[in-house]
């Protein structure tokens, strides 16, 4: 691969398997023979043609070919390099040092293919009897002045593009195996087939935790812990409800769970650093007074006339923001959570 003036030399930065030419596609044929003529073509107007170079493209996965160009003349050159082919010309990029390369010196031309993820899913345009083309040819042209007297050649080469499903299944095959292409790509037929079942399972865990799982699935999970579905809450705050409903069941009747079940509605916090309770954002205080007894209770300090009403609690709520609480929803709370024999008063300070 020599010439007179500007020598070139293409590799792949892939290792290729041994790659079979598809015969499908529609006017494949027609392709290499266009190809063929359009090189034919080029070789007219310059020094000489290429053997052309194969690199294997996976979709969404960069590939890239290396142009090495070598000046073995004694001018400086201008460079210009170009690609065309049957393939889409948003496939490729080209990027280079620079555009001079001077006598006796190397330069090297990164070509960077890379084609849509959903290069095999998205063939809606094909009609009735076309086949989806796998095999693409080009040609790269690298046109070159040389200075002082002017002169303008081109050299051509040669490159093939084999588009390939990734298969996973063939990292357990024998290294034999994996070198025919055709097994690859008889391999993707299985793989898609049974590998979306394979990720759900390997996700499973997301399905089962009601932060993760599709929506239509948080009935199911509310029955799996017998939590009544309100349709009156939010989707995310039912997620909540049904993560912490074990934990609602522990504490229920209790001044913690009523506390908790009130934080996980109305995301006022729970201040467990406060240790006065009238300072938290959900006070609930009970009355604990006993009334008036002779020799153990002094009226107007630690007793009054009648005594509290037994089993009877206030709720105090504080939220940062109005409107933030619904009054309806809170006392449908305290309805379920108090033991049925407790009374209460709810009183929301804005």
């Amino acid at each position: 691969m020599t010439s007179q003036v500007l020598h070139l030399q293409l590799t792949s930065m892939q290792l290729l398997d041994a790659i079979q030419p598809s015969a499908i596609g529609k006017g494949a044929t027609d392709i290499q023979a266009t190809a063929l003529s359009t090189q034919q073509s080029a070789i007219s107007t310059s020094q000489s043609t290429r053997a052309g170079c194969d690199v294997v493209i996976y979709p969404q996965e960069p590939s890239e070919i290396v142009l090495q160009l070598e000046n073995l003349g004694s001018r400086n050159l201008r460079l210009n390099v170009q690609i065309e082919g049957n393939f889409p010309s948003e496939w490729c990029r080209i990027g280079m040092e620079g555009y001079d390369l001077a006598p006796r010196s190397r330069m090297d031309a990164v070509l960077y293919f890379q084609i849509p993820a959903d290069f095999f899913e998205n063939q809606a345009s094909l009609g009735l009897g076309e086949s989806l083309v796998l095999d693409y040819h080009g040609l790269i042209y690298v046109y070159y002045t040389e200075e002082d007297i002017g002169r303008q050649l081109v050299e051509t080469a040669g490159i093939n593009l084999y588009i390939r499903p990734r298969s996973l299944y063939l990292d357990f095959l024998p290294v034999l195996y994996r070198e025919v292409d055709f097994i690859g790509r008889f391999l993707k037929i299985f793989e898609q087939a049974f590998e979306p079942a394979v990720q759900t399972m390997d996700t499973f865990w997301a399905y089962l935790d009601p932060m993760t799982a599709p929506q239509a699935l948080l009935p199911f999970l509310a029955h799996w812990v017998a939590w009544p579905v309100d349709s009156r809450w939010t989707v995310e705050r039912q997620r909540y409800l049904i993560r912490s409903a074990i934990e609602l069941y522990r504490w229920r009747g209790t001044r913690k769970g009523l506390r908790l079940y009130i934080h996980l509605y109305t995301d006022l916090p729970l201040d467990d650093q406060i240790i006065r309770e009238t300072d938290k954002h959900i006070c609930i205080e009970e009355i604990l007074g006993q009334g008036f007894v002779l020799g153990k209770t002094h009226l107007g300090q630690d007793a009054m006339l009648g005594g509290g009403r037994p089993y009877h609690f206030i709720v105090r709520l504080r939220p940062d923001i109005p409107g933030q609480v619904n009054e309806e929803l809170v006392r449908h709370i305290i309805e379920q959570q108090k033991p049925a024999f407790c009374t209460y008063e709810l009183y929301i300070e804005c």
